[in-house]
């Protein structure tokens, strides 16, 4: 895999910019702040934050920043066999909308970092890895927002927050925050599309990292129970007992 550009630009003067079929080169733009115009096979988007565009070689890209326009992105430009492998593997829609992820621009950025490196302490497996990581991602993320999903997208945004923090303490009001609804909307919304309330999903979280814990460490129940979020052993045997039928030292005995 070849990476010829990886970085972040923001822009508040007028920009144009295009990419011709027949360069041999994959293109990947996330819109982080702001907004901009993009033409792709003739077909006009108008893009905002936490829109991502995904450029196949074969396209014909053109980018369009008005006077006095803010936008800011992430991008990437690269070509190589992986790469045009996982393109293929499944569907690439030129426009989604992801949304802006921490954890994404967290990988970006460290791709962009080593691609910064002098070439003599540059790692080529590293950078590889990175960006094999983050097409993985950019993957899962459009495959999870795509309208072709029954779940709406701010039920998605619900599920990776808890993901994220299920290990600790967090409020509902959180959770409806950071999908920019309503506590009352968003446990009507998470549990309709989800079937389960937003503690039963944490608790399936909290139950998967225990059982890793107790299959793979010596940790006490105890310790396992505070790490995994339940705040005491009493509360974890009660949720465990009911998931499982037994109490979490007879099935840690058992395998």
């Amino acid at each position: 895999m070849k990476i010829y550009v990886c970085g972040y630009a923001y822009h508040t003067q007028r920009l144009y910019g295009q990419h011709k079929p027949g360069f041999c080169e994959y293109v990947f733009r996330l819109q982080t702040e702001g907004t901009c115009e993009a033409k792709v096979n003739g077909h006009m988007y108008t893009i905002k934050q936490g829109d991502l565009l995904m450029i196949h070689p074969d396209d014909h890209y053109e980018l369009f920043i008005k006077e006095n326009q803010e936008s800011g992105d992430y991008y990437l430009v690269g070509n190589g066999s992986w790469l045009a492998k996982w393109w293929e593997r499944s569907p690439k829609p030129v426009w989604s909308h992801i949304g802006v992820d921490e954890n994404l621009i967290s990988l970006w950025r460290s791709i962009i970092i080593e691609e910064r490196r002098p070439a003599s302490s540059k790692s080529e497996e590293l950078s590889l890895s990175l960006v094999q990581s983050l097409c993985f991602y950019i993957e899962r993320a459009v495959r999870e927002t795509s309208i072709e999903l029954t779940r709406p997208y701010a039920v998605t945004r619900m599920m990776r927050y808890i993901e994220e923090h299920a290990l600790g303490a967090f409020k509902v009001a959180d959770v409806a925050l950071h999908a920019g609804l309503s506590v009352s909307r968003s446990i009507q919304l998470f549990k309709s599309s989800t079937g389960k309330t937003m503690l039963e999903y944490a608790h399936e979280i909290r139950l998967s990292s225990a059982i890793n814990r107790m299959t793979y460490t010596t940790m006490t129940l105890e310790h396992i129970a505070e790490e995994c979020g339940f705040g005491s052993y009493p509360y974890f045997h009660k949720v465990f007992k009911k998931k499982y039928g037994t109490a979490p030292g007879v099935w840690r005995t058992k395998f």
